[in-house]
């Protein structure tokens, strides 16, 4: 299975491949502020690599008329930053990158390396995503704390080369930490170069209603990754899966109202995540082993909250599924769920 590291590598600038012959027309007047996160074209990325390609993201987010996009230039080399950011000057294009987090004092200038180069290459933010689904990938609260503890010294020691470039980064709420953990360790951080890449529907997977994530997160929220979600009972819990804009549950209308209100000129980048149903096992032991009521509570009010929330919200139509599908069929998915966001987000958004 293609990671979410692979994907980030995999986004990066290279010769077009898999270009769509029918390409959106961009938004007329400012360019608009809906760019394209790598995850939305995960399975483009497979494709290429399966043929021995490298996608370029920057090429294909232009093709379908999005304003930006989430990637890092080809390299450090001044020479090629230089030619990264005018291609994207000329397209009108914000840029958002990924850079790897120090972990060690020793790691502080490469660190600092990537964080000048993405600045020289015309990045607004930057964004890191670097838990996984606490309920897999844990078995009891004290290796998650552990976890969780290394995370915030690794961004404690990314601060000051943040403050010293004033380049601003997004720690994603990736279903690693529960909202009020995250905003209470911004709070403790009080860095205003740390804050959050908002994810619409990540958090749903840990009992949270979105609403009540955007509020908790707000102060410290510098830009998102805008989805909508759909749900569907199944016997250990649930299933979560991000579906066509429009067609899922959220109030994108009014979560997009809220960031805007926040920041007229909010960014948007767009991740619509093509694949089968994430199951979130509320019902099984080892869901509820990181969930501790001192170190980590998670109230039952929340899951009765989210299990109405589920059962109220049937799905549209059924959830997405790739697996059966050949590579060639996954990509035509993965192209049309974006295509049909990106339609409905100009309608109805004003992105």
């Amino acid at each position: 299975m293609i990671s979410r590291r692979d994907i980030l590598v995999l986004a990066g600038s290279a010769p077009a491949w898999l270009a769509s012959s029918a390409t959106a027309a961009p938004a007329t007047g400012n360019a608009p502020r809906l760019g394209g996160a790598p995850t939305a074209f995960a399975l483009r990325m497979r494709a290429a690599r399966a043929g021995g390609q490298r996608f370029d993201i920057v090429e294909h987010c232009h093709n379908l008329g999005l304003g930006g996009v989430q990637t890092n230039p080809p390299s450090t080399d001044p020479e090629a930053i230089r030619a990264f950011r005018s291609r994207l000057d000329g397209y009108g294009m914000h840029l958002i990158c990924d850079p790897r987090l120090p972990k060690e004092r020793s790691d502080l200038d490469a660190f600092e390396t990537q964080v000048k180069a993405f600045k020289e290459a015309g990045a607004v933010a930057l964004h890191a995503s670097i838990t996984g689904r606490r309920y897999e990938d844990f078995d009891a609260v004290a290796p998650w704390k552990k976890m969780f503890d290394g995370i915030q010294a690794s961004v404690a020691l990314a601060e000051p080369v943040l403050r010293k470039y004033k380049m601003r980064l997004g720690m994603e709420n990736h279903k690693g930490y529960r909202a009020v953990e995250q905003a209470a360790w911004l709070r403790r951080l009080g860095s205003e170069y740390v804050g959050v890449c908002f994810d619409f529907g990540n958090n749903i997977s840990l009992c949270e209603d979105p609403m009540d994530t955007m509020r908790t997160l707000m102060p410290h929220i510098f830009f998102s990754h805008i989805k909508d979600m759909a749900v569907e009972d199944y016997e250990d819990g649930f299933l979560l899966s991000e579906v066509i804009m429009g067609e899922g549950m959220l109030d994108l209308k009014g979560m997009v109202a809220a960031l805007r209100q926040k920041d007229p000129n909010f960014i948007f980048e767009l991740e619509m995540i093509t694949r089968d149903p994430l199951k979130i096992p509320v019902y099984t032991p080892k869901y509820w082993a990181t969930f501790d009521d001192s170190l980590s509570p998670l109230p039952g009010r929340d899951l009765a909250k989210t299990l109405a929330m589920v059962r109220k919200n049937k799905p549209k139509s059924p959830l997405p599924h790739i697996s059966g599908l050949n590579a060639d069929a996954q990509v035509k998915l993965e192209d049309e769920c974006n295509r049909k966001c990106i339609d409905w987000a100009r309608k109805n958004l004003d992105l």
